[in-house]
């Protein structure tokens, strides 16, 4: 077997498969049920015997302190027999057809994989979602916390050279690709799309939102529905980055600055028949997205391109902050950050992604108030307490903030709410 990460990850994946479990060492800590190396469901299976040792050195590590030694039979006891399991190709084994696309229209062949790694290094990909290397060890290593699972001691050790991760925690590990699957909860042609995005949409969605952000003063309508929703300083519409898309006239200007439009259509920008996607919308750029809220009530009010909402908004600016007031809108936050309050963040949705639970709980001691809308359903506040709760169960000090009945923090101060009575709103926030 190759002593290196795809050969442990062939057999984490295989373990997982049988139908007894057996006692996992070698890796320190069985990887929990659900998303395991290698269980990404292609369409075919192996039969594969295993019967040697694990190695743990894909990245120049040693094997976690609780499990075997580098030379130990890790499931010795154990009788292996052959047994199908599904198979991630890229996990060491040679002679593997193509990838297959969504549907399996359009194959990706291994030198398109190759490519696509090359130009996406790991640690950019990881820094980019908020990973950050504790210790900096030798031959390009660097050791951090786990973004994968609760990680309260740094096991997670990413090898720049050679653009693979390993965590001892949790004992999964590979390359950018099964990365942005285990991370994003994800299947394998989506975190392929993904990172297709991540890779190629930067430059395309910067220039996206410049181009709304100069249509913004240019159309009354749109300075009207900031104005309606309590947004009118300048310093705010500076700091979100906040435009306005008119529709019918992006595709032109993407076009004449070399964008083809397939690549439009690809990022979501314009639609199969070429029309501008948004249109008669205020656009916040986003971590990899945009986000689009309409000024009408006859189209669908929220509106994202295709891909995840990423993390919490404007994380970077206030994870350090020792109180962080969540809010579900990014207009609850524009008027908060209005108002005075700078340790805002936003959720975009009173249900948090794993990304976004992930950097609330990064440990860090901090108290968390969810300031969700008080709907008349009650879904708002039944959402805050519930993710309080979550919170509490992971140390931290959360409450939640009752609001008057009907309100969220947008409404509040649009109706005449201001700075100290929210004030007084956060000192009596329930646990």
């Amino acid at each position: 077997m190759p002593q290196d990460v795809y050969g442990l990850a062939r057999l984490v994946a295989a373990v997982g498969a049988l139908y007894s479990p057996l006692q996992t060492t070698g890796v320190g800590v069985a990887a929990p049920s659900g998303l395991h190396l290698g269980t990404i469901r292609p369409r075919r299976c192996r039969l594969i015997a295993f019967a040697r040792p694990i190695y743990c050195e894909a990245v120049g590590g040693t094997p976690a302190a609780s499990g075997n030694s580098a030379g130990d039979h890790a499931l010795a006891g154990h009788r292996l027999e052959h047994f199908d399991f599904t198979h991630h190709p890229r996990l060491g084994l040679d002679r593997d057809p193509p990838y297959s696309a969504v549907g399996g229209e359009q194959p990706v062949s291994r030198k398109e994989l190759d490519q696509l790694k090359q130009q996406i290094p790991l640690l950019d990909y990881l820094e980019a979602h908020a990973w950050r290397p504790l210790r900096r060890l030798s031959r390009g290593r660097r050791m951090g916390l786990c973004p994968l699972h609760d990680d309260h001691q740094p096991s997670f050790l990413m090898d720049t050279h050679k653009n693979l991760f390993y965590c001892y925690g949790c004992g999964r590990g590979g390359d950018v690709i099964l990365f942005a699957q285990l991370y994003h909860q994800v299947q394998f042609p989506q975190a392929l799309t993904l990172l297709c995005q991540w890779r190629g949409l930067g430059p395309l969605l910067h220039e996206a939102a410049d181009f709304y952000r100069m249509q913004l003063h240019r159309h009354s309508e749109a300075v009207a529905y900031l104005h309606q929703r309590g947004v009118r300083s300048p310093e705010l519409i500076e700091h979100m980055q906040i435009g306005y898309a008119p529709g019918g006239c992006l595709r032109g200007w993407l076009t004449r600055l070399g964008h083809s439009l397939p690549a439009l259509r690809q990022a979501g920008l314009v639609s199969a028949m070429g029309y501008d996607t948004y249109m008669h919308r205020i656009v916040f750029p986003l971590e990899g997205n945009l986000y689009g809220r309409s000024l009408s009530n006859s189209a669908p009010p929220h509106r994202f391109l295709p891909g995840t909402k990423g993390g919490l908004y404007s994380w970077e600016q206030v994870r350090l902050c020792p109180e962080v007031i969540l809010v579900e809108g990014l207009f609850d936050y524009a008027v908060l950050w209005q108002a005075g309050f700078r340790n805002v963040t936003c959720a975009l949705g009173n249900h948090l992604n794993a990304h976004q639970f992930r950097q609330l709980c990064d440990g860090r001691a901090r108290t968390v108030y969810v300031a969700f809308d008080s709907d008349n359903n009650d879904s708002g506040q039944q959402a805050a307490r519930w993710l309080a709760a979550r919170l509490r169960e992971q140390s931290l000090n959360a409450c939640w903030i009752s609001l008057p009945d009907g309100y969220d923090p947008n409404s509040f101060f649009v109706q005449g709410g201001d700075a100290q009575q929210f004030q007084s709103l956060l000192e009596e926030a329930r646990t």
